[in-house]
Protein backbone atom coordinates (compact mmCIF):
# COMPACT_ATOMS: atom_id res chain seq x y z
CA UNK A 1 0.00 0.00 0.00
CA UNK A 2 1.54 3.30 -1.08
CA UNK A 3 2.20 5.83 1.65
CA UNK A 4 -0.41 8.37 0.44
CA UNK A 5 -3.10 5.69 0.20
CA UNK A 6 -2.11 4.28 3.60
CA UNK A 7 -2.40 7.76 5.12
CA UNK A 8 -5.86 8.30 3.57
CA UNK A 9 -6.96 4.87 4.75
CA UNK A 10 -5.73 5.51 8.26
CA UNK A 11 -7.48 8.91 8.43
CA UNK A 12 -10.74 7.46 7.09
CA UNK A 13 -10.76 4.48 9.45
CA UNK A 14 -9.60 6.46 12.50
CA UNK A 15 -12.52 8.87 12.04
CA UNK A 16 -14.76 6.15 13.52
CA UNK A 17 -12.77 6.23 16.77
CA UNK A 18 -13.69 8.34 19.79
CA UNK A 19 -10.13 9.68 19.71
CA UNK A 20 -8.73 9.55 16.15
CA UNK A 21 -5.32 10.86 17.21
CA UNK A 22 -4.86 8.15 19.86
CA UNK A 23 -6.16 5.58 17.39
CA UNK A 24 -3.53 6.52 14.79
CA UNK A 25 -0.82 6.58 17.48
CA UNK A 26 -1.73 3.02 18.52
CA UNK A 27 -1.61 1.83 14.92
CA UNK A 28 1.77 3.42 14.34
CA UNK A 29 3.56 2.95 17.65
CA UNK A 30 1.33 1.05 20.07
CA UNK A 31 1.92 -2.27 21.74
CA UNK A 32 -1.05 -4.07 20.13
CA UNK A 33 -1.68 -2.09 16.95
CA UNK A 34 -5.41 -2.67 17.46
CA UNK A 35 -8.05 -0.09 18.39
CA UNK A 36 -11.79 -0.06 19.02
CA UNK A 37 -13.90 1.63 16.34
CA UNK A 38 -17.57 2.50 16.56
CA UNK A 39 -19.86 0.87 14.02
CA UNK A 40 -23.06 2.49 12.79
CA UNK A 41 -21.79 5.99 12.09
CA UNK A 42 -19.77 5.68 8.87
CA UNK A 43 -20.37 1.97 8.28
CA UNK A 44 -22.03 -1.13 9.66
CA UNK A 45 -20.30 -4.51 9.78
CA UNK A 46 -21.92 -7.75 8.67
CA UNK A 47 -20.15 -10.56 10.52
CA UNK A 48 -20.32 -14.02 8.91
CA UNK A 49 -18.74 -17.38 9.74
CA UNK A 50 -15.13 -17.65 8.56
CA UNK A 51 -15.54 -20.43 5.98
CA UNK A 52 -18.39 -18.63 4.24
CA UNK A 53 -16.78 -15.20 4.62
CA UNK A 54 -13.49 -16.24 3.04
CA UNK A 55 -15.32 -17.65 0.01
CA UNK A 56 -17.44 -14.51 -0.30
CA UNK A 57 -14.35 -12.25 -0.04
CA UNK A 58 -12.64 -14.25 -2.81
CA UNK A 59 -15.74 -14.07 -5.02
CA UNK A 60 -16.11 -10.31 -4.53
CA UNK A 61 -12.43 -9.82 -5.30
CA UNK A 62 -12.78 -11.70 -8.59
CA UNK A 63 -15.81 -9.78 -9.88
CA UNK A 64 -14.88 -7.42 -12.72
CA UNK A 65 -15.72 -3.73 -12.38
CA UNK A 66 -16.41 -4.11 -8.68
CA UNK A 67 -14.36 -2.34 -6.05
CA UNK A 68 -15.02 -4.44 -2.95
CA UNK A 69 -15.31 -2.64 0.35
CA UNK A 70 -13.14 -3.36 3.39
CA UNK A 71 -13.25 -6.88 4.75
CA UNK A 72 -11.75 -7.91 8.11
CA UNK A 73 -10.75 -11.42 9.21
CA UNK A 74 -10.80 -12.36 12.89
CA UNK A 75 -9.15 -15.79 12.80
CA UNK A 76 -9.42 -16.30 16.58
CA UNK A 77 -13.20 -15.93 16.56
CA UNK A 78 -13.43 -17.50 13.08
CA UNK A 79 -15.43 -14.62 11.59
CA UNK A 80 -15.16 -12.31 8.61
CA UNK A 81 -16.64 -8.80 8.74
CA UNK A 82 -17.77 -6.84 5.69
CA UNK A 83 -18.09 -3.06 6.01
CA UNK A 84 -21.43 -1.88 4.58
CA UNK A 85 -23.19 1.47 4.34
CA UNK A 86 -24.89 2.25 7.67
CA UNK A 87 -28.55 1.30 7.71
CA UNK A 88 -30.14 1.76 11.14
CA UNK A 89 -33.17 -0.41 10.36
CA UNK A 90 -31.39 -3.20 8.46
CA UNK A 91 -32.19 -6.83 9.15
CA UNK A 92 -30.02 -9.63 7.75
CA UNK A 93 -31.30 -13.17 8.05
CA UNK A 94 -29.00 -16.19 7.89
CA UNK A 95 -27.28 -18.75 10.06
CA UNK A 96 -24.31 -17.22 11.85
CA UNK A 97 -24.90 -13.68 10.52
CA UNK A 98 -24.68 -10.73 12.87
CA UNK A 99 -25.05 -7.07 11.92
CA UNK A 100 -23.07 -4.59 13.99
CA UNK A 101 -24.48 -1.07 13.85
CA UNK A 102 -24.87 1.96 16.08
CA UNK A 103 -23.90 1.20 19.68
CA UNK A 104 -21.47 -1.58 18.77
CA UNK A 105 -17.71 -1.64 18.38
CA UNK A 106 -15.14 -3.60 16.43
CA UNK A 107 -11.48 -4.23 17.13
CA UNK A 108 -9.51 -3.06 14.09
CA UNK A 109 -5.84 -3.26 13.17
CA UNK A 110 -4.12 -0.56 11.12
CA UNK A 111 -5.38 -0.43 7.52
CA UNK A 112 -2.10 -1.81 6.19
CA UNK A 113 -2.23 -4.90 8.45
CA UNK A 114 -2.52 -7.98 6.22
CA UNK A 115 -1.07 -10.54 8.68
CA UNK A 116 -1.86 -11.94 12.12
CA UNK A 117 -5.05 -13.25 13.68
CA UNK A 118 -6.87 -9.93 13.12
CA UNK A 119 -6.16 -8.62 9.64
CA UNK A 120 -7.68 -6.95 6.60
CA UNK A 121 -8.49 -9.26 3.71
CA UNK A 122 -9.47 -6.13 1.77
CA UNK A 123 -8.07 -3.02 3.44
CA UNK A 124 -9.91 0.29 3.43
CA UNK A 125 -8.87 2.37 0.43
CA UNK A 126 -9.36 5.74 2.13
CA UNK A 127 -12.10 6.88 -0.25
CA UNK A 128 -15.03 5.49 1.74
CA UNK A 129 -15.69 2.54 -0.58
CA UNK A 130 -18.01 0.07 1.16
CA UNK A 131 -19.44 -3.28 0.11
CA UNK A 132 -22.81 -2.91 -1.62
CA UNK A 133 -25.44 -4.88 0.35
CA UNK A 134 -27.17 -6.20 -2.79
CA UNK A 135 -23.91 -7.59 -4.17
CA UNK A 136 -23.00 -9.08 -0.79
CA UNK A 137 -26.41 -10.78 -0.58
CA UNK A 138 -25.93 -12.52 -3.94
CA UNK A 139 -22.37 -13.52 -3.05
CA UNK A 140 -23.53 -14.95 0.29
CA UNK A 141 -26.23 -17.01 -1.40
CA UNK A 142 -23.91 -18.33 -4.07
CA UNK A 143 -21.15 -19.26 -1.64
CA UNK A 144 -23.59 -20.80 0.86
CA UNK A 145 -24.92 -22.97 -1.96
CA UNK A 146 -21.39 -24.06 -2.90
CA UNK A 147 -20.57 -24.93 0.71
CA UNK A 148 -23.82 -26.84 1.04
CA UNK A 149 -23.04 -28.92 -2.05
CA UNK A 150 -19.46 -29.56 -0.88
CA UNK A 151 -20.81 -30.86 2.42
CA UNK A 152 -23.17 -33.22 0.58
CA UNK A 153 -26.36 -31.30 1.35
CA UNK A 154 -28.86 -30.61 -1.42
CA UNK A 155 -28.72 -27.13 -2.92
CA UNK A 156 -30.85 -24.57 -1.05
CA UNK A 157 -34.17 -23.77 -2.70
CA UNK A 158 -33.73 -21.30 -5.56
CA UNK A 159 -30.07 -22.13 -6.17
CA UNK A 160 -30.39 -25.36 -8.13
CA UNK A 161 -30.79 -23.59 -11.48
CA UNK A 162 -27.47 -21.76 -11.43
CA UNK A 163 -26.02 -18.70 -9.72
CA UNK A 164 -28.77 -16.37 -10.93
CA UNK A 165 -31.79 -18.55 -10.17
CA UNK A 166 -34.69 -16.62 -8.68
CA UNK A 167 -35.06 -16.68 -4.94
CA UNK A 168 -38.50 -18.00 -3.96
CA UNK A 169 -41.00 -16.19 -1.83
CA UNK A 170 -41.93 -16.39 1.09
CA UNK A 171 -38.92 -15.23 3.06
CA UNK A 172 -38.81 -18.38 5.22
CA UNK A 173 -37.23 -20.26 2.31
CA UNK A 174 -34.42 -17.75 1.81
CA UNK A 175 -30.96 -18.50 3.11
CA UNK A 176 -29.95 -14.84 3.31
CA UNK A 177 -31.80 -11.62 2.85
CA UNK A 178 -30.40 -8.17 2.40
CA UNK A 179 -31.38 -5.23 4.60
CA UNK A 180 -35.08 -4.70 5.03
CA UNK A 181 -36.64 -1.91 6.99
CA UNK A 182 -37.94 -3.11 10.34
Amino acid sequence: MAFAQWTRSMEWLAAASEDPRACKEEWQNGSTGVTLLAAGRFWDVLVVPEELGLRVADLLDELPLLNPGPCLLDARRRHVGFLLPPEPHAVWIGTGLRLLGRGTWIAAPAPHCRWGALRWLVPPDGTGTLTMPEILEVALQRCAGELSRLQGDPAPVGQGDGPFAPIPFPAESETFRSPQRA
